[in-house]
């Protein structure tokens, strides 16, 4: 029992351990975005980085005075909004049809999603540049957007879950006449919250931070999200560090708040497999 309880503690305090390491750099930032900008560098490696002596707002208000801190963040909302709201139509309907329908081809379908789960965006990201160039479509918060709606991983995400939905529910909706819409609108879309719920946060943390699509098809400061912001406020004289750290911050706050609001269905929809319960 005394050599179970210290491996507990050994593992605990690893644990721990590991966790102030990763949360080392956003606590760091968050401090400094606190601290008079002359004091941000002269601390850094220090645990006094941790428990500055004086802090203030004043850091927030200059990112508001500097730039048009509230346009980079609409563009970003309104990029991501319509990623996510399309992207859980798209792809719940795509994995729906892969898990449930039968059809010619379903198989090279869904190993067509596999293979291209695993071809980074950079790779496609040149081609689909000059394909919409040509097109004449640039510079506007759809072409931010569009690109991204069908999302390989988001579609296998929900191939997984409706495969793992007892099929006597469907079963059953269409021994009473339902159709394959209304079976899915009705029985299957109220058992798939958690499902939904991890594809939302999946899709947003990864296109929120987003920088080299922007940077390709934006030049206007009216559709400029966060992350190409943030890049050109680090090029603004004169630097400050702790201008740029509040920048950060305010960043990183919406994407925070939006996993601790969703925390408890991004775990059940990760580790659901079916209906408990």
């Amino acid at each position: 029992m005394r050599r179970a309880g210290l491996r507990a503690l050994l593992a605990y305090a690893l644990l721990l351990g590991f966790t102030l390491l990763f949360l080392a750099p956003v606590l760091f930032m968050l401090v400094a975005s606190l601290k008079p900008n002359e004091q941000v560098l002269a601390e850094a490696g220090t645990l006094r980085a941790f428990f500055p002596d004086t802090v203030g707002l004043d850091n927030y208000r200059a990112v508001f005075e500097r730039v048009p801190f509230e346009l980079y963040l609409a563009s970003s909302l309104i990029v991501n909004g319509l990623i996510v709201g399309l992207g859980l139509v798209v792809n719940a309907f795509a994995g729906y049809a892969l898990a449930r329908l039968r059809w010619w081809g379903r198989g090279a379908m869904l190993g067509l999603v596999l293979a291209v789960l695993v071809i980074p965006f950079e790779a496609v990201a040149i081609p689909l540049f000059y394909q919409l160039s040509w097109l004449g479509w640039r510079d506007d918060w759809l072409v931010q957007a569009i690109p991204f709606v069908a999302n390989p991983l988001a579609i296998f995400l929900f191939y997984s879950f409706f495969l793992g939905l007892p099929r006597e529910l469907e079963e059953a909706a269409r021994v009473d006449g339902a159709g394959v819409l209304r079976t899915f609108f009705a029985i299957v879309l109220p058992n798939a919250k958690a499902a939904f719920a991890s594809v939302a946060i999946v899709l947003f943390l990864f296109h929120w931070g987003m920088y080299l699509w922007p940077l390709l098809m934006t030049t206007s400061e009216a559709v400029r999200p966060l992350p190409l912001g943030i890049a050109s406020f680090y090029t603004l004289p004169p630097l400050q560090w702790g201008d740029i750290m509040a920048f950060g911050v305010l960043m990183v706050l919406p994407v925070v708040l939006l996993f601790v609001v969703f925390q408890r269905w991004f775990v059940r929809g990760v580790a659901s497999t079916g209906v408990k319960g």
